[in-house]
């Protein structure tokens, strides 16, 4: 008999997670490259995929263009600064719409027709990034995992689910296996926010949609628990505290300093202290990148700066229910 044994090797699996992109359209392919940098096999996105804003672009009858970016004009009169104009709105995460002035000033007294404007660009966006995850990542054996947050509107998110997509999974609402042991569950709404987001919903609801979700797990020792929402007092989910009663909402002030408080959800935080999952993949709070433990679960939330070009992300490596390392990134 051996007085040693060799202990079988672990069978390792890295996972990238980014979230908030908010539209960026830099930001998109810097995820989608991250496959291949980090050598991955799983990407996923979680959540606020779609941008804020619609930009129009004013076609003027000299052939020059004008349009208001951030507050400034800019005026534009060759197609080169036309070009740089709207990479700019693209890493910015805003969409745009070329159109005359009788177009614009049309539009502006019809905010029916300005929300189907928005909505479709949006759409287009989702679309075109299906088809750049389809054909970089196709051959690869990375698969991509992408889910709506609470500013994403339903009608956008319905592209997602593209028949025949190979490398590219909508996985909002469906537990799904990410390797051979870990299963993933993914809830994109939050708790209400003071700016009136498309997909918020109360504690309580969240409360029973996760119990749902809980209830696909076959183990939930090994789940990644993959809400936007982050866990409440978390650190995760630390940001300036609004006063709701102004337009736009504004930070609250006591003896001259900002008040701080944890924005997060007490459903999600109670799901994981009831659960203790392998892993936690948050965001929602663009401000508040870190790591946290609660009991054994590793929770992550990598922050956001989508609207300077640069991702944010957070590399993890897992086996048979534990966490094995991670490490923030940013490019």
């Amino acid at each position: 008999m051996p007085l040693f044994t060799k202990k079988p090797a672990k069978h390792l699996t890295r996972l990238f997670f980014a979230t908030d992109l908010h539209g960026s359209e830099r930001t998109f392919r810097k995820f989608i490259n991250a496959g291949k940098f980090y050598e991955v096999s799983i990407l996923v996105m979680g959540g606020d995929i779609t941008g804020k804003l619609l930009i129009p672009i004013i076609q003027e009858k000299n052939g020059h263009h004008r349009a208001t970016l951030q507050g400034n004009v800019q005026h534009v009169e060759t197609q080169e600064e036309l070009k740089a104009l709207l990479e700019k709105i693209g890493i910015l995460g805003f969409y745009y719409q070329i159109m005359e002035e009788n177009h614009f000033r049309e539009l502006q007294a019809n905010q029916s027709a300005i929300d189907a404007l928005f909505h479709d660009l949006a759409r287009q966006r989702l679309e075109a990034w299906i088809d750049l995850a389809e054909t970089r990542l196709r051959g690869t054996g990375i698969r991509c995992f992408i889910t709506g947050g609470n500013d994403d509107d339903p009608e956008v998110l319905s592209v997602l689910k593209r028949a025949g997509a190979q490398t590219f999974i909508d996985c909002e609402g469906e537990a799904v296996n990410v390797d051979d042991e870990h299963t993933m569950i993914s809830v994109g709404l939050s708790t209400p926010t003071p700016w009136n987001t498309p997909r918020e919903t109360t504690e309580e609801k969240l409360k029973e949609y996760i119990q749902e979700m809980v209830a696909k797990v076959p183990d939930i020792s090994k789940a990644i628990f993959n809400f936007h929402d982050p866990p409440v007092d978390s650190t995760l989910d630390t940001c300036p505290q609004l006063d709701w009663s102004t337009d736009p909402p504004t930070p609250i002030v006591q003896a001259g300093q900002i008040v701080m408080h944890g924005a997060g959800s007490k459903s999600v935080r109670q799901a994981i202290e009831a659960h203790q999952p392998m892993l936690g993949l948050h965001g929602h709070i663009h401000e508040s990148q870190g790591v946290a433990k609660i009991g054994r679960t590793t929770c992550v939330n990598p922050g956001s700066e989508y609207g300077e070009g640069i991702l944010r992300g957070c590399l993890i490596t897992f086996s048979n229910g534990e966490v094995e390392g991670f490490q923030m990134t940013s490019g």
